[in-house]
C-alpha cells in the first residue's frame, strides 16, 4: 500500500500541501494544493472523495442522488484550480463540467458577479448557456477561504436558474468563516483546518 492510499484523506491533503507566507500578498498565507494534484495517489483519492461526499461526510447527503447517481447533472469549477478538480470530477461521475471564470476570459454572452477576496476585489463570469434552469449543479474549488469566490459562483449558477446542490473543496480555512457566504447550501470540504 502507498502513502496516497494509507492516510485518511484529510492528513495525506495536509503532508503534501504547502503554505507559503505573504502570497498572494503580505500578510497573506496561500495553501498551495499543486503538490497533492501533482502526486497521482493522492489526486485519485482527492477527485474519488470529492465525487463521493455522501458516503465521507452525512451532512452532505444531498450530492446522493435518489437514482443512484451522483446527485448532480453538472460540475462547476472555479478559475483555476477548481477547473481541474471540477473536470476530473465530472468525468468519474459521468456529468459535463462548465468553466467559472474571471472576467474577460469567456468569448461569448455572460453573466458576472463581483466579489471581495481576502486581498482585494474580483469578478467571475459564467457563459449564459452554461446552465439550464432546473439543472443540479456541485460548485468545486480548491480552498474555501473568506467564501467571496464561491459565493459569486453559486450566486451566478442560480442566476441562471441552476440549483446548487452543494460546494465541494479539498480545503476549507474555518477561522475564515467562508461556510456562511454559501449558506444554506451544504460546503463538503476534504480537510477543515
Amino acid at each position: 500500500m502507498t502513502t496516497a492510499e494509507q492516510l485518511p484523506v484529510e492528513e495525506l491533503i495536509a503532508s503534501l500541501s504547502v503554505d507559503v507566507p505573504d502570497f498572494p500578498v503580505p500578510g497573506v498565507v496561500f495553501r498551495d494544493l499543486t503538490p497533492v494534484f501533482a502526486d497521482a495517489g493522492a489526486f485519485r483519492r482527492v477527485v474519488d472523495a470529492l465525487t463521493a461526499p455522501a458516503d465521507l461526510d452525512p451532512r452532505a447527503a444531498a450530492l446522493s442522488g435518489s437514482d443512484g447517481g451522483p446527485g448532480f447533472d453538472v460540475v462547476a469549477g472555479v478559475e483555476a484550480r477548481g477547473f481541474l478538480l471540477a473536470a476530473a470530477v465530472a468525468l468519474d461521475a459521468g456529468t459535463g463540467v462548465v468553466p467559472v471564470r474571471k472576467a474577460g476570459k469567456l468569448p461569448r454572452e455572460v453573466v458576472s458577479a463581483s466579489y471581495d477576496l481576502e486581498y482585494g476585489t474580483a469578478t467571475l463570469e459564467l457563459h449564459t448557456d452554461s446552465i439550464r434552469p432546473g439543472q443540479r449543479v456541485l460548485v468545486v474549488d480548491d480552498v474555501l477561504a473568506t467564501g467571496g469566490t464561491l459565493e459569486a459562483a453559486v450566486a451566478l449558477v442560480e442566476r441562471l436558474g441552476g440549483v446548487v446542490t452543494s460546494v465541494a473543496v479539498v480545503v476549507e480555512l474555518v477561522a475564515l468563516g467562508g461556510r456562511q457566504r454559501v449558506a444554506p447550501h451544504p460546503v463538503h470540504a476534504l480537510w477543515r483546518t
